[in-house]
């Protein structure tokens, strides 16, 4: 009896850690009973996962640049408004709020510093660790380009929306009522998605679902399961092979001149000296034209 009793309670306990997994979070490691799980972000610094959620981005990016200190693998339409900008910098190492919220302020261990939005993009100059960072400025609005790869029969645009929200509330579980317009060029094969939420809004997180379909698109899923994001239109999946992501803050960002490299600056210069030129030529064309009327009536009176 005793030897049944032993085997059942082995049994319970393999098919519990069976189901002890971070479905949301490919990398993390679990263990326990209620299950519990983390993911390393430092060298014996272990940070615990909410896994029935989409992992906060600044978290994805500290598991992820631990990773790639240590060798292992990691990843490899147009402006919405002319204050919307992309994440020209990549991946660094963040600071994070315990909420897993970025802080306005980061310098990626180095003296180097500057300010980003709830995105974790920088949104500011970079300047030294005096820079003043006041708030983490929020994301309101981001635009997806997304091209997909050819397919045999033609997308109903009409359709389409509707196969977007829908595919992404089904991998990502974020609300597809915030999935405002999607326009489609089937020439170019490109969707352009605008996914907004109200100003002011602090709940709905929209870098999280941005990031996790980057990697979908890019590189590979971040997910336990490795299915991708594809919109399915009649039953024909759009598999996707290129994503561009823009974001829109509540307050637009604060670059300056000052941090242009030196090819950009000549360009610009080169560009002002060419209008300068024109603009002078064409002065001096003005005025031998307006010598040359007064001198005609002179030469009349003479004769």
């Amino acid at each position: 009896m005793k030897i049944w009793i032993a085997l059942l309670l082995a049994t319970f306990a393999v098919g519990a850690s069976a189901q002890c997994t971070c479905e949301s979070f490919k990398w993390a490691t679990c263990d326990g009973t209620p299950c519990q799980c983390g993911v390393l972000v430092g060298t014996g610094e272990m940070q615990n996962l909410n896994c029935s959620n989409l992992v906060p981005k600044c978290f994805l990016m500290k598991a992820e640049m631990y990773r790639a200190r240590k060798g292992l693998s990691t990843r490899t339409g147009g402006k919405p408004v002319e204050t919307a900008f992309v994440d020209n910098d990549g991946i660094y190492d963040p600071d994070c709020e315990t909420t897993g919220a970025f802080r306005a302020k980061q310098c990626n261990n180095t003296k180097e510093c500057w300010c980003v939005n709830s995105a974790g993009v920088r949104r500011t100059d970079k300047g030294d660790e005096s820079l003043r960072c006041e708030k983490l400025v929020e994301t309101y609005w981001v635009r997806l380009e997304l091209k997909h790869k050819p397919v045999n029969n033609a997308v109903d645009a009409a359709k389409l929306q509707a196969a977007i929200a829908t595919a992404i509330q089904n991998r990502y579980s974020f609300d597809k009522t915030f999935v405002k317009e999607v326009e489609y060029d089937p020439e170019a094969r490109l969707i352009v998605v605008d996914i907004k939420k109200e100003k002011g809004d602090r709940k709905a997180d929209l870098s999280r679902m941005a990031y996790y379909m980057e990697k979908d698109v890019k590189v590979l899923p971040l997910f336990k399961d490795q299915a991708k994001f594809e919109p399915s239109v009649d039953g024909q999946k759009l598999e996707m092979e290129d994503i561009l992501v823009y974001y829109v803050d509540e307050e637009g960002p604060t670059f300056t001149m000052k941090r242009l490299t030196g090819g950009v600056i000549a360009v610009i210069v080169v560009v002002i000296l060419a209008v300068a030129a024109g603009l002078l030529v064409l002065y001096l064309a003005r005025r031998r034209e307006r010598g040359y009327s007064k001198a005609e009536p002179r030469e009349m009176e003479a004769m």
